[in-house]
């Protein structure tokens, strides 16, 4: 029972990562019809700049360098998202969808090699917390633990609000149904899409910061498991949907890290994980929640 637990809090941990990954395709896909493989990139490029930024301020105390880092990476990648969709994702909004899915490969490609030609071996990634445990009663966490679930659902609230609550979320919202139509009641459709594609970047920062706290180390192809298991967690809860991408998420990491804690052998728990993805798609072929995909006619 006691493994079942253990596994259970690093699966929440690891899924926590996964789904700030995963609101990044989802929110895209929801008002382009987009997969932006790039995102990945989007994610490694966080735990550089989270790197960086605790590199300068090493002499600080870590509660006031762990929130630059964290600045940092939301910021920095906020940045390179938005100015990856000015210029390689704009110009293509009017032809064909395999245009811009092409373009998001390449720039995959480019950001993964910039990186590879500046460094090409691991980075140690240093945990600034100091050493800690929470004890829920049920289970203990370890302070970084603690850290990674706090953080992430404190965005991912963040995150329903605003989409739900505030004007700027209803203008996303209205142009994830019809943007013609949004356009048509003025809601300045292109501004709303680079908006999107700053809010997904940044949360792909945050969450490779985290994960190179959680994991020790970067490197530059860091980015392509976590985010094929990433974009697999939005399709899983409904691509489009930003609910069903948190869900998805979660159960990603519960999959998987009860996939290595109970089978014979560790590295069959992605194996398991994507059976488990094969059969909910099998019979609900539109995710948990239900894909976020208007049908016009």
């Amino acid at each position: 029972m006691q493994l079942f637990i253990d596994q259970l809090v690093n699966g929440l941990t690891l899924g926590a990562i996964y789904a700030l990954i995963a609101l990044g395709y989802t929110m895209v896909y929801g008002i382009l019809r987009m997969i932006n493989f790039a995102h990945s990139e989007i994610f490694m490029l966080g735990s550089l700049f989270g790197l960086g930024a605790i590199a300068l301020t090493a002499h600080l105390p870590w509660f006031v360098a762990l929130p630059l880092a964290f600045a940092l990476s939301l910021v920095g990648c906020a940045v390179v998202a938005g100015t990856i969709e000015k210029v390689a994702y704009a110009p293509l909004r009017r032809v064909s969808r395999l245009a811009p899915l092409i373009s998001a490969i390449g720039v995959s490609i480019v950001l993964q090699n910039i990186v590879f030609l500046w460094r090409n071996e691991s980075l140690a990634f240093p945990n600034l917390l100091p050493s800690f445990q929470v004890n829920l009663g049920f289970a203990v966490l370890s302070g970084l633990q603690a850290l990674i679930l706090a953080v992430s659902i404190i965005l991912m609230v963040a995150l329903h609000l605003f989409v739900m609550r505030t004007q700027l979320g209803k203008a996303m919202r209205a142009c994830a149904q019809d943007p013609d139509a949004a356009a048509l009641m003025g809601v300045p459709v292109n501004q709303i899409i680079t908006l999107t594609f700053l809010i997904g970047g940044g949360l792909g920062g945050a969450a490779g910061l985290l994960n190179g706290m959680y994991y020790g180390s970067i490197k530059y192809n860091m980015g392509f498991v976590p985010g094929m298991k990433a974009f697999t967690a939005a399709v899983l809860g409904g691509i489009g949907n930003i609910p069903g991408a948190m869900l998805g998420g979660f159960l990603m990491g519960i999959l998987e890290s009860l996939g290595a804690g109970f089978l014979p052998q560790a590295e069959w728990k992605d194996v398991f994980s994507f059976t488990i993805l094969i059969g909910v798609l099998i019979f609900r072929p539109s995710g948990i929640l239900g894909e976020r995909v208007t049908n016009k006619i």
